[in-house]
């Protein structure tokens, strides 16, 4: 029912329809309408990790490599503002580690939802989803740690766990250059693979088997899931960004499903009645106020480059990283690193992000449009 309704009550209310579902899926879960079940957590996760691999499915992997020196050194410099900020957060509000760790955390999930409203042809949105790329591959490794510190501790199984990532990393790179070279030398394997008088929906077999088999080889080898999601979407996008209506299947079955689903579970997963604890709103306020200031200061190194506008809107866009960000949560509290509290205000910062964020890239949107409007009704 909320899955249905909740693009009516978006219209209705001019607010961005992950925001609405999000708040949907608290509303429904506090009156008891909602319960958590084994499979509405199970689909929630896999509505998570399909947005993950649409999310790669926006990436356009040849135009990153192929990006200036300067767009990529900046998109660095940015993290390491973004780092420094956090380190000066942290001392001045006497911060928490797993907190500090949550400040620079990036993720470009949502950024397909953004993609689908206002079309990747836009220039901070390609802008985002480079940077966005850097930062999630970073924002994982951090996510990896973390999660091996809190069960293993500091030391040479860390560090093996560690090594562990970038060999994979590598292994994904050399794989990548060698699928280049054979597509190249044999471009009729795509043909093969993707055929284009297709009657069994081959594309979509292909595509879902791809996503799958990645996400078993990241169990396999005990790495984070979502990264293997990510990995299977930017493959698709690299190597057969030729089959766009398979991108359009894919897309539709999730915004139209999976996702939504994954959203509702979210705002279902904080209970309302959190909010009436002293400090929650408070704590949650400041902690997204931080993230988000962080962000659009660090995106002032590509005013230069793309403009004040577009550095702004960069900014906005990259400071949703819901996902990661209760998977810090949850891991901090789970290994008793942080109190109820400090998770909740984690878990409510989260969603603060997201509604003051995507009204605000709306708001700034709407009014570029009616700006255009206005002076293509002078000429």
């Amino acid at each position: 029912m909320l899955i249905w309704s909740s693009p009516y009550i978006s219209k209705i209310v001019r607010i961005p329809t992950p925001p609405i579902e999000i708040i949907l899926g608290s509303l429904f879960a506090y009156i008891g309408m909602i319960e958590h079940h084994s499979y509405f957590d199970t689909i929630a996760e896999v509505g998570f990790l399909y947005l993950m691999f649409l999310a790669g499915m926006e990436v356009n992997l040849k135009k990153i490599l192929n990006s200036p020196r300067s767009l990529i050194n900046r998109s660095f410099l940015f993290l390491i503002i973004m780092s420094l900020l956090t380190l000066l957060s942290g001392w001045l509000f006497s911060l928490s580690t797993i907190v500090m760790v949550s400040l620079p955390l990036i993720s470009i999930g949502l950024l397909a939802s953004l993609a689908k409203d206002y079309g990747k042809g836009e220039p901070w949105l390609q802008l985002a989803f480079i940077v966005g790329v850097l930062g999630e591959i970073v924002s994982i490794a951090a996510l990896t740690i973390l999660d091996a510190a809190s069960t293993i501790g500091f030391g040479w199984e860390l560090l093996g766990k560690m090594t562990y990532l970038l060999l994979f990393m590598l292994a994904i790179f050399l794989l990548y250059r060698f699928l280049h070279l054979l597509f190249w030398w044999y471009p009729e394997l795509k043909t093969f693979l993707m055929p284009k008088f297709d009657t069994s929906d081959q594309d979509i077999r292909f595509a879902i088997s791809l996503f799958f088999i990645l996400i078993a080889v990241m169990l396999s080898l005990k790495l984070e899931v979502a990264l293997g999601a990510f990995i299977a979407g930017v493959a698709i996008s690299a190597f057969f960004h030729h089959e766009k209506k398979l991108e359009e299947k894919m897309s539709s079955l999730g915004f139209g499903f999976l996702v939504p689903l994954f959203f509702i579970h979210v705002g279902a997963s904080f209970d309302l009645a959190a909010l009436a604890l002293e400090g929650i709103v408070s704590g949650a306020l400041l902690l997204t106020s931080l993230m988000i200031i962080m962000r659009i200061l660090a995106a002032y190194v590509f005013k230069t480059l793309y403009g004040s506008r577009n550095a702004l809107l960069a900014g906005l866009s990259l400071s949703m990283p819901l996902t990661l960000l209760v998977a810090v949560a949850t891991i901090g509290y789970e290994a008793h690193l942080i109190d109820l509290l400090s998770y909740y205000q984690l878990i409510l910062a989260s969603l603060f992000e997201i509604l003051i964020s995507m009204v605000t890239i709306k708001l700034l949107q709407n009014l570029k449009y009616h700006q255009e409007d206005t002076e293509k009704s002078k000429n």
